[in-house]
């Protein structure tokens, strides 16, 4: 099978893949016509397709998260890579074929990353700081060992939550031993609380991103996470003006750093400051790995990167 990843300008292929994304759009023509547009993938990567001239029994055979055979042409547009599919059909029993081979994972299996974050949470020696932690994990109970961390931006696959976690919990713990004057139990219960409502600001399946919850489009992760927090306190009886409620509040509305990034408050306590940059960090390194792993070997330059200023990143040759 050819993987997207192999795949090269002018390239006629024939292959199995996962119809990630697929939307029915219309020409620009004098008599505009629909098409499809589509985003393949498999393990190795992701790429944009267009299938012209739908029919009214393609539009009723073909969805997203459905299972594909294609044959196609590459073609590059506007200096990006495009497949032109000239026939598609559905897999078949007989194709021998399953969902799960065409699915981005994290590096690490999904119970390694999640007993690494339990260790975390056990390691932390304020008991009022572990409770509410522990609460808020519970609240999304096996959802952390397969959701990712983002739509599209990082870690946007199965486990790329938990991934993420268990990177920056690594990064934390290397800088409170370079920073001692930060408080590592604050440091590693913003880090795992940072994101712990993504799984309910997210609607996912094996790792892909479908829309967002009505919580989600309402509220999102970083209200959802701070009033988790409060409920956690109640729950357990913590006064609710006490620093550490009001530090770990802190800690996620104020990750993003700026308002238009989506957090309400800047950072304002060090393990704050120190909480944004190691997010940062994690997720701008994981935009280059993750564009370098799967744009075609053929390919000098990857695709424009939306988080990191909207640059390409170039494969050095060393």
């Amino acid at each position: 099978m050819t993987l997207i990843k192999q795949l090269a300008s002018s390239d006629d292929f024939t292959g199995y893949y996962l119809l990630k994304e697929l939307e029915v759009k219309l020409t620009n023509g004098a008599t505009p016509k629909d098409y499809f547009d589509i985003v393949l993938c498999d393990g190795s990567g992701q790429m944009s397709a267009k299938f012209w001239d739908v029919s009214s029994t393609d539009k009723e055979t073909f969805f997203p998260m459905g299972l594909v055979k294609v044959h196609g042409v590459v073609q590059t547009y506007r200096e990006k890579l495009q497949i032109k599919i000239v026939r598609m059909r559905l897999t078949t029993e007989e194709d021998q074929v399953n969902l799960t081979d065409f699915i981005r994972s994290a590096p690490i299996s999904p119970n390694d990353l999640i007993h690494a974050i339990k260790q975390v949470q056990s390691s932390i020696e304020d008991e009022e700081i572990r409770r509410i932690v522990d609460y808020c994990v519970a609240k999304v109970d096996d959802k952390l060992s397969h959701y990712p961390a983002a739509k599209t931006h990082h870690h946007a696959y199965f486990a790329g939550l938990a991934y993420h976690i268990v990177r920056m919990l690594e990064i934390g713990e290397f800088i409170c031993k370079q920073r001692p004057f930060l408080n590592p139990d604050l440091i590693k219960a913003g880090i795992i609380l940072h994101d712990i409502a993504k799984p309910e600001e997210m609607i996912a399946q094996l790792g892909i991103v479908s829309d967002y919850s009505l919580q989600g489009k309402l509220l999102g992760h970083i209200s959802l996470a701070s009033s988790w927090i409060t409920e956690a306190a109640i729950h357990s009886g913590i006064d609710l003006e006490s620093e550490k409620v009001i530090g770990l509040q802190h800690l996620v509305l104020s990750h993003h750093n700026l308002g238009e990034w989506g957090s309400p408050v800047q950072p304002q306590t060090a393990e704050a400051v120190a909480l944004h940059h190691i997010d940062a960090m994690d997720a701008k390194l994981q935009m280059v790995e993750d564009a370098l792993d799967t744009t075609p070997e053929s390919e000098p330059w990857t695709p424009f990167i939306r988080g990191l200023e909207n640059k390409p990143i170039y494969r050095m040759k060393l």
